[in-house]
């Protein structure tokens, strides 16, 4: 049976009162190439496959990296809409999130020097309900604080890569 939002809320806020050290969490992924472009991932239990379009040299069995991050960012977006929600009460009936997202192959082909990553990104949500637009405004500047993989998209994260 899952916990209701505002639980989890109350549940985590008391943990971190008890211990700041309990709001530290960490994730590990792990990838593997299976052949060409296809990358097995798994996450925790979890599992599913990468891979590129035919245009860019794959066999297009999956989603690519750049749309598996556009798809963490929308769906970050829903959840963290679900939480704040729940946190200020505002009530939703749905939550519909669409991310855009633009990109010059030039940097990853290493054809110039433009940066390899997304030029433009975009996000368009959409909420329904009975609250008032001011008290859903509200919701998306809380959210839009408070989001994580928003987080990502528009600061610097300090990145480590090293060789095994």
């Amino acid at each position: 049976m899952t916990m209701s939002l505002t639980d989890v809320i109350e549940g985590t806020r008391q943990a971190v009162s008890a211990d700041p050290a309990n709001a530290a969490v960490s994730f590990t992924v792990d990838h593997q190439l299976v052949t060409g472009t296809q990358v097995d991932v798994k996450v925790r239990d979890h599992a599913f496959r990468v891979d590129e379009p035919a245009p860019l040299g794959g066999t297009d069995t999956a989603a690519n990296p750049v749309e598996y991050a556009l798809a963490a960012l929308g769906s970050c977006q829903v959840i963290t809409y679900q939480f704040w929600a729940a946190k200020l009460g505002v009530p939703l009936t749905s939550v519909k999130v669409t991310v855009e997202g633009d990109l010059d192959l030039h940097g990853f082909f290493g054809f110039n020097e433009t940066r390899p990553g997304f030029t433009d990104v975009r996000v368009t949500v959409d909420l329904d309900g009975p609250a008032t637009r001011e008290a859903y405004e509200d919701l998306k500047r809380q959210v839009d604080e408070h989001c994580p993989v928003l987080d990502l998209f528009r600061n610097p994260t300090p990145t480590k890569t090293a060789l095994a």
